[in-house]
């Protein structure tokens, strides 16, 4: 009996055309269930009628290839390899070879060393990973992030929450905002800077909050200095040391903090029927989070605390909040998001006009002028000044205005047209 090999898809051509043979299927379903069109399905069932199961399989199989080299030059190809290049790779192997004459591509001497067992396939295997263990003080790292999540399962809008967890209890804080930008990063680290004091570091993502996604302004190459954002900038005024993890894995304990939430959170905003931020915020802060700390916080293996305060002379709003240089206009106008502050005269002294000054914005909107570490008094104009017009010529003379008579013009002999006359 005659052995035949088919393959998955040509069993499964099988079993289709054989209930069409048996009148179960027509022939449009069974192109349809195999993937092919009702002309070539017509083909592939005449050949089947005329050749049985031999008809579905390919009719190349077993045959040797039409782009198979020669045998004679296989051999010689790997008698030269294991003279010359036997401690050579199939690539190098490929090139060196090339120069000696003799073309082949890579993978097919890959094939031919395998099969002579001249090459070992090595697998790639994926980086070593290993666990992390915990911070031994309690605020030594603080793991940040932002949990994107249908939180109140369409009772309202799409909604971010910001968590952070200390690495070395597990207590944490969280705060939902809108989005995740950096004013919701700026609230969420003010608020636990409140409760429990400035930790050590701060580990996150690769977000542009956190990473710059541009190169150094001429002021930082300057100065030596490398690009950060406004929250990096403002960790390096607290002395926090900003760490950005390379994967989601880095930072497993605050990702499977916001797994726990997603799980456990939706359904306690269900319950209580929460479809707005502030009251789920409240919620958060009163309820959810006390008792979730209480279940899930395990104890430091160190018990000094090394949360601080913050560095005297810092006010945390200040500090927290959005910080650019602005070059003071010749009007001593400064320009800020489409806005116009105008400097009084009591900075007169100071001859600001061309200076930079930090345009400080903090997150309740309150705006601040500051050179060299003075606060400038301004005031905002309704818009932008108007620029003076530029006076028009006269078109009389003054001997004109003065005594009426019409202006003088030189005659065509006048030493001043002779440039204009035609020779």
């Amino acid at each position: 009996m005659e052995r035949l090999e088919m393959s998955q898809k040509e069993r499964r051509r099988l079993e289709a055309l054989c209930r069409v043979k048996r009148g179960e299927l027509s022939l449009a379903k069974a192109a349809e269930l195999m993937h092919l069109s009702y002309r070539q399905a017509k083909r592939v069932y005449r050949r089947y009628r005329r050749q049985g199961d031999r008809g579905l399989v390919h009719c190349l199989r077993g045959r040797p290839s039409n782009r198979k080299a020669a045998a004679a030059q296989r051999q010689k190809i790997l008698e030269r390899y294991r003279d010359q290049y036997g401690d050579f790779g199939p690539t190098l192997a490929a090139e060196y070879l090339l120069k000696d004459g003799l073309r082949v591509s890579v993978e097919t001497l890959r094939c031919w060393l395998m099969a002579a067992g001249l090459w070992e396939k090595t697998r790639k295997r994926s980086a070593h990973r290993s666990w992390r263990a915990r911070k031994e003080h309690c605020g030594e790292m603080v793991q940040m992030d932002g949990s994107h999540h249908d939180w109140f399962e369409g009772r309202r809008g799409q909604a971010v929450l910001m968590v952070a967890i200390d690495d070395a209890t597990n207590r944490t804080y969280a705060r939902f905002s809108e989005e995740e930008t950096t004013a919701a990063a700026f609230e969420i680290f003010k608020r636990y800077v409140g409760l429990y004091g400035v930790p050590r570091s701060l580990y996150v993502d690769k977000d542009s909050i956190y990473r710059p996604g541009r190169d150094k302004t001429v002021a930082e190459e300057l100065a030596g200095e490398p690009a950060t954002t406004q929250f990096g900038r403002a960790m390096a005024q607290l002395g926090v040391e900003l760490i950005c993890a390379h994967s989601p894995q880095a930072k497993g304990r605050v990702e499977r903090r916001n797994g726990v939430f997603q799980d456990r959170l939706v359904k306690a905003l269900r319950l209580e029927r929460i479809s707005d931020l502030a009251t789920a915020n409240d919620y958060l802060e009163k309820s959810f989070l006390p008792e979730l700390n209480e279940r899930f916080t395990v104890v430091a293996k160190q018990r000094a605390d090394l949360h601080r305060r913050v560095p005297r002379g810092l006010a945390l709003e200040q500090v927290l909040a959005f910080e650019e240089e602005r070059v003071v206009q010749n009007d001593w106008t400064v320009r800020w998001r489409n806005r116009w502050f105008q400097l009084t005269a009591a900075n007169g002294r100071l001859g600001l006009a061309g200076r930079r000054v930090s345009v400080r914005e903090q997150l309740d909107g309150t705006i601040h002028l500051v050179y060299s570490g003075r606060e400038l008094p301004w005031r905002e104009l309704p818009g932008r000044p108007e620029r003076a017009a530029k006076a028009t010529p006269a078109k009389e003379g003054r001997r004109q205005r003065q005594t009426g008579e019409p202006a003088w013009k030189p005659p065509a002999t006048h030493p001043w047209r002779r440039h204009f006359q035609q020779p």
